[in-house]
């Protein structure tokens, strides 16, 4: 089996498009046209792979009459020149009968000046020899006639509405179908007919695009970009209105997403209450405790006052829960702590425990300061405070009460320079000399 042959899930032969085109005997343009037009069917991959086409969907158009000069015809498409010389007029008169809507573009490019030139199919234009003679010979009629005076140009209103029409085609979803329509206003028309930002934006989620994506340079995207958009007052008031369908249609099925909803979704798949608490639990991240050991709390889960960090722990004995105590007389009336804090599930208990840890912090701050220095008067430790050593804070009331350590060490340093000076024999320093 060739690289470009698939098989799907159904057992169906699939191919790659190049190697449908290739069977088909049609050029890339001309076969991304014949999808477009819906001659050429085509499915998407769910996986977002490259659309690929049904063996059958080849041997059904190989097997038709005429094939492949039929198949070839339906696609091609000519210009201005090439049109006007099919119909047997002049290229003047073929452009005038494109600008007042007589003629409808497929496609179009753009040349070396970036100017758009229009291609039409080769068969319409046949048609519109066989349909309307009149308008190939002769004087123009008068509607002809007043709407060129006017200046309107009608090629990129009938290209724009071909296209809208057979992007419709390709899905059925109507969030997909107002998105469609939704293309065709500017940013200032579609905030005045959709009001809420969650579905302008879910519009760029689901907009359907063409089958092989978006091709050509960044010009022809721009320069399709401002050509879907209606720019006649008439136009924009039936895109309007259809928008308007479209959406409503879209809003009886589902709603536009919004930040949050698969959270909530996640949320309201649990079975449980509406009103029940939800209470705290620690069991996920704790060790698995029997349950003949598990020690219940000794107070109310949620008590009607919050508690005192003293308060709110209460001390368990070997016979239960009992009231909060500090000592007890046990074995000859030692007195020692008879339990520990029992540790509660519920927020009051975790809060009411934290608060206690930081009342007996701070006493330990002050034990720990009230303390003597541990090494002699008079020496000072290396070290301390930064790379500079250790540095004798400056007495005043910002630095709060002095130890008394470091009081009576000053003291004795001070009465020692006292008793130093005093002496008589002391030699103050070699400059004296």
């Amino acid at each position: 089996m060739p690289v470009t042959d698939a098989v799907g899930a159904n057992g169906v032969h699939m191919v790659a498009a190049s190697r449908a085109a290739a069977d088909l005997v049609l050029k890339r343009a001309e076969f991304e046209l014949a999808v477009h037009l819906g001659i050429v069917r085509v499915e998407a991959q769910r996986s977002g792979g490259r659309p690929r086409v049904r063996q059958e969907e080849i041997d059904r158009l190989r097997s038709e009459k005429g094939f492949p000069g039929a198949l070839r015809e339906r696609v091609r498409t000519v210009g201005t020149a090439e049109g006007a010389r099919l119909l047997g007029i002049s290229p003047v008169r073929f452009a005038r009968l494109a600008r007042a809507g007589c003629v409808t573009p497929v496609a179009f490019y753009l040349n070396r000046y970036r100017a758009v030139v229009w291609l039409y199919l080769a068969q319409e234009l046949g048609g519109l020899a066989a349909r309307s003679p009149e308008l190939l010979v002769g004087r123009s009629p008068a509607w002809m006639r007043d709407r060129l005076d006017s200046g309107s140009d009608c090629r990129p209103r009938n290209w724009r509405s071909r296209r809208i029409e057979r992007l419709l085609s390709l899905t059925e979803d109507p969030w997909a179908r107002a998105a469609v329509v939704a293309q065709t206003l500017d940013p200032a028309q579609l905030a005045e007919v959709v009001d809420d930002p969650y579905e302008r934006a879910y519009f760029a989620r689901v907009r359907p695009e063409p089958v092989f994506g978006q091709r050509g340079s960044s010009a022809t995207q721009d320069t399709m970009g401002r050509l879907m958009l209606a720019d006649e007052p008439d136009e924009i008031l039936w895109r309007r209105v259809n928008l308007i369908m479209e959406l409503d249609s879209a809003r009886e099925v589902r709603q536009a997403p919004r930040p949050g909803d698969e959270r909530r979704a996640d949320v309201e798949a649990f079975d449980r209450p509406p009103t029940a608490a939800v209470p705290f639990d620690l069991s996920d991240w704790a060790e698995p405790v029997d349950p003949a050991e598990r020690v219940e709390p000794a107070y109310p889960a949620h008590p009607a006052h919050p508690a005192e960090p003293a308060e709110a722990v209460g001390l368990v004995g070997p016979g239960g829960p009992t009231e909060p105590r500090q000592h007890a007389e046990l074995d000859g009336g030692d007195p020692v702590r008879t339990a520990q804090p029992a540790v509660s599930a519920s927020p009051l208990g975790l809060l009411a425990r934290l608060r206690l840890r930081r009342v007996r912090g701070g006493r330990r701050r002050q034990e720990r300061a009230s303390r003597p220095a541990a090494h002699p008067a008079g020496r000072r430790p290396r070290g301390g405070h930064g790379s500079h050593g250790w540095k004798r804070p400056p007495a005043g009331p910002q630095m709060g009460p002095r130890r008394e350590g470091a009081a009576a060490r000053d003291q004795e340093v001070a009465q020692e320079d006292r008793g130093w000076q005093s002496l008589p024999n002391v030699d103050q320093g070699s400059n004296h000399r």
